[in-house]
């Protein structure tokens, strides 16, 4: 006892035990703050007046697979399925977390919200006892992180962007402490993490170059040849996890038009075509840009903040580069390392999303650059603070005077009428659907989901949101009304669900299939050979 109590005293673990305990607050302070601000409570979110459908899918895999081990129906687009058991596009690795929570606590409406607050909870308690920030530091660390909104916009969601923020907290925060005292557990512990962030999203990657670094300053050939060996291994996993487990989307996730050039074009006109797509690509990023300083459309919100933040790093960079060459300290190389190694990834994720993705369902992955940015400007050295000011009032702008579309910023909360109706729907669809004992994944057991018909008062979405009112197991298809109408006498899928009086409605009715419920927003009908 008198040992370690000696131990606590010397390192002042005591301080450091406080600050990190003052930082595990920030989450649920943040969470309770907007709550509080818009007459609600914490309890009162509710995934289903959400309109991320996004969400649902998330929700009842994980629901399904903490019940079963796997969803026992198919989940994926135009009836789309993995090679092997039955997961969307998204690889399952990316909810590992909250598998984990439902296994050990059960899973409900409120589960992936309480367990997002208790992940960025642990990012931030560790980030304090691992890197140590000064009292400053962490004053610098609590302006920035009331003024990023989406920390609280996604913590009070079903999207899984807060697992990606915590692990890449964490591995910073690791990094920082790998650098101040080299162990190799902590190098293995960013192998690890950093894999485990690949396998959850493919760009993550850029990650991995970190402790590739860290090994091959240490050890040289032994690192270069071991880090070869981890990378290889992490990419084969992910990419035999997307090959048998991910069921193919409406469209390519990503666009490889411009790599395939080089194989059909030759070097020149691979060149050509990138360098032509990028300045297309550019062009409409710088579009997007503007929108969001104009009038706050997100995904310009998100590529203004990207943009400000990417600028910091570059700059601090280049100043403690050019520092360290005067100095020589060991402590400027430390901030110099961790900082040229995120400018560089924002600098290379900026180029991907150029050459790669779609650019406003892509905006969304750079917050998870921004959220973990903001804990290493917390760390630069500053003495007026112009940084952290700067982006404070581009978070502030962006993502509160601008932050006004409500599909992007607002969080669900519970209304009577929503409650009721996916009550009503959960009773219905226990009382009508029978999940198939089957071995494997079967059609038997997915619902059919028409995005969106036309009805009488024109172009009607499927009220989606009531699907979170299926039983455990089931899967979920989500269907073009264009494939609908192609493959309609040879629909797989048992069930259906489309828009009350819309034409895929009245031909389900026409063809003799047996409804078995609905309401002023959508019907249920038994389809096809299932019967």
């Amino acid at each position: 006892m008198e040992k370690f109590l000696d131990w606590w005293k010397r390192e002042k673990r005591y301080a450091v035990f406080i600050k990190s305990l003052l930082l595990a607050l920030l989450p649920i302070a943040g969470c309770l703050v907007y709550c509080g601000i818009q007459g609600k409570t914490l309890g009162q979110v509710y995934l289903p007046s959400s309109e991320w459908n996004d969400e649902l899918f998330y929700f009842k895999q994980v629901e399904s697979i903490v019940r079963y081990g796997y969803p026992r129906g198919y989940f994926g687009f135009n009836e789309s399925h993995a090679l092997k058991l039955s997961f969307a596009a998204w690889s399952p690795v990316l909810v590992a977390p909250w598998i984990v929570w439902g296994l050990l606590f059960g899973w409900n409406l409120m589960s992936p919200i309480l367990c997002n607050i208790v992940l960025l909870t642990l990012a931030c308690f560790l980030f304090g006892w691992l890197a140590r920030p000064s009292w400053k530091q962490i004053g610098v660390l609590v302006f920035l992180f009331f003024l990023f909104t989406p920390f609280v916009r996604y913590m009070l969601s079903g999207m899984p962007e807060i697992i990606c923020f915590s692990a890449l907290i964490l591995f910073y925060s690791l990094a920082v402490n790998y650098l101040d005292r080299e162990k190799n557990w902590k190098l293995a512990l960013l192998f690890v993490l950093a894999g485990f962030m690949t396998l959850m999203r493919p760009y993550l990657l850029l990650f991995l170059l970190l402790p590739v670094y860290f090994w091959v300053r240490k050890s040289r050939i032994y690192g270069a040849v071991g880090s070869a060996l981890v990378v290889c291994l992490v990419l084969a996993l992910y990419a035999g996890i997307n090959h048998y487990l991910s069921a193919p989307y409406f469209d390519p996730l990503f666009f490889t038009d411009w790599a395939e050039a080089f194989l059909t074009k030759g070097l020149f006109g691979g060149i050509h075509d990138t360098l032509g797509k990028l300045y297309y690509m550019g062009i409409s990023f710088c579009r997007y840009t503007l929108e969001g300083i104009r009038t706050g459309l997100a995904a310009g919100a998100f590529f203004g903040g990207y943009l400000v933040m990417a600028g910091i790093f570059v700059f601090q960079g280049i100043r403690d580069f050019l520092a360290y060459r005067k100095s020589h300290s060991k402590d400027v190389q430390k901030r110099l390392i961790l900082e040229a190694h995120m400018a560089f990834c924002m600098i290379a994720m900026l180029f991907a999303l150029l050459l790669m993705y779609k650019l406003t369902e892509g905006s969304k992955h750079f917050l998870t650059f921004l959220a973990a940015g903001i804990f290493l400007v917390a760390l630069m050295e500053t003495r007026f603070y112009k940084k952290a000011v700067l982006l404070g009032v581009a978070f502030a702008y962006f993502y509160s005077y601008k932050a006004v579309d409500p599909y992007d910023y607002q969080v669900p909360f519970v209304t009577q009428e929503r409650e009721s109706q996916v009550q009503g729907w959960q009773t219905a669809f226990s009382e009508n659907l029978r999940l198939a004992e089957t071995p494997a994944p079967s059609y038997e057991n997915v619902v059919l989901w028409v995005f969106s018909d036309e009805t009488d008062k024109g172009s009607e979405n499927t009220a989606w949101q009531l699907l979170y009112g299926l039983p455990e197991g089931f899967g979920i298809s989500c269907c073009t009304i264009g494939y609908v109408w192609e493959h309609f006498d040879t629909l797989h899928c048992r069930y259906l669900v489309a828009p009350a009086d819309g034409q895929v409605d009245r031909l389900c009715a026409q063809t003799g299939y047996q409804e078995l419920h609905r309401d002023q927003d959508m019907a249920l009908y038994l389809i096809g050979a299932a019967q």
